[in-house]
């Protein structure tokens, strides 16, 4: 994958702002060895919660004041695509780096309470709730950003041919959420968001994560080396292999997508067979890092409202869930970038819509970064 975008993106409780623009064309420095960001769902988080919730109702309280918000409804207004009413619900789910604090250690460089989104995923949950299709999309895709307000009332103006991942640099949570609609012309109906600190304390907290490697991972600048066979990643371990790139595939950020979506599955996996239920602290101790963990929209903004969404997931298997990356191909004029494949992402966005299988023909023949397989849950 790219560098980040050296810019630092607005934080949507703080209201800091900072624009993160860049033209075509240009070329990604090295990445430094922390800055990459977390690459797994924020719904996983929310599962974490559900488990924890339907011991802890007395904790519910303490657990509500961990909870950061975003009204995304309210800022963005009526100038969005409409719901479609057949039962499907659709969530953006961005994980970011937020340079403060814990992250700060984990990130590298300043303290400037800036962050970065890195992941993108949009999860199609389909009706009736039993299997759900993730689409990863790629942060250094080029596309047409629209203007938007964030959740401070900044109005931000629109760019042409600018990374994908800018929208959370130039204006949080609000615009990221208006240039996926814009893209895809679908609209989100929640939004989740997970930071990079609180995924590495999830993970610990877990006990870990277990999955196969089918031949060996070395990458110094993510400090991941891993013999192939069957591994148990500490949270640590679980951040070099998500934000990993130099040791798998082509080396790029569609490489680390495969492995991504791979550990999505094994997280899901691991946290479905955990035994949480039969220790309170721990229960505990999982519930306060996962609200600690993660920004909704407004409508989610309580333990109850996040309770009830993750119980109506909790039937979703990690094989029950197809994941894809939006349809892409390499930027001809500069092959550190990627642009959407338009006919065959209207494939995506059309059978999502109409709550219907992703088809096969919508990523056949794309960029993929040929990591696919190199990790499995």
């Amino acid at each position: 994958m790219s560098a980040e975008s050296t810019s630092g993106p607005h934080i949507p409780e703080s209201g800091t702002n900072a624009a993160g623009r860049r033209g075509r064309g240009r070329r990604r420095k090295p990445p430094g060895t922390g800055r990459r960001a977390l690459r797994v769902t924020a719904w996983t988080a929310a599962g974490i919660v559900v488990l924890g919730g339907t011991g802890a109702g007395y904790l519910y309280f303490k657990l509500n004041g961990n909870l950061r918000t975003v009204d995304i409804n309210q800022a963005l207004g009526s100038d969005r695509p409409t719901k479609v009413d057949n039962g499907s619900e659709n969530i953006l789910v961005l994980g970011s780096d937020t340079r403060s604090g814990a992250n700060r250690k984990l990130g590298g460089g300043a303290d400037d309470g800036s962050a970065r989104s890195d992941t993108a995923m949009i999860v199609h949950v389909y009706k009736g709730h039993k299997r759900a299709d993730v689409v990863s999309i790629p942060r250094d895709t080029l596309v047409d950003r629209p203007s938007c307000t964030d959740a401070n009332g900044t109005t931000h103006d629109a760019a042409t041919g600018v990374m994908f991942n800018s929208a959370y640099s130039t204006g949080g949570a609000t615009c990221a959420v208006k240039t996926v609609e814009a893209v895809t012309g679908i609209r989100m109906d929640h939004y989740l968001e997970v930071d990079f600190a609180g995924f590495q304390k999830l993970v610990d907290e877990l006990g870990g994560v277990t999955l196969t490697t089918t031949r060996a991972i070395d990458d110094p600048q993510s400090h991941l080396d891993l013999k192939a066979g069957r591994h148990t990643l500490d949270g640590e371990q679980a951040l070099g292999l998500v934000r990993t790139r130099h040791g798998v595939g082509d080396g790029s950020d569609l490489g680390r997508i495969q492995l991504q979506q791979a550990f999505v599955k094994a997280l899901i996996n691991q946290v479905k067979q955990v035994g949480v239920l039969t220790s309170p602290k721990k229960l505990y101790d999982l519930a306060d890092t996962a609200t600690k963990t993660v920004t909704t929209d407004s409508d989610l903004g309580s333990v109850n409202s996040l309770v009830d969404f993750a119980d109506g997931l909790k039937s979703i298997s990690a094989s029950h869930m197809h994941m894809v990356t939006m349809p892409v191909e390499y930027d001809p004029t500069d092959p550190n970038r990627v642009v959407v494949a338009e006919a065959k992402a209207k494939q995506v966005w059309a059978a999502l819509k109409n709550d219907r299988p992703i088809p096969a023909s919508a990523t056949k023949g794309t960029a993929t970064g040929q990591a696919k397989g190199i990790v499995t849950p």
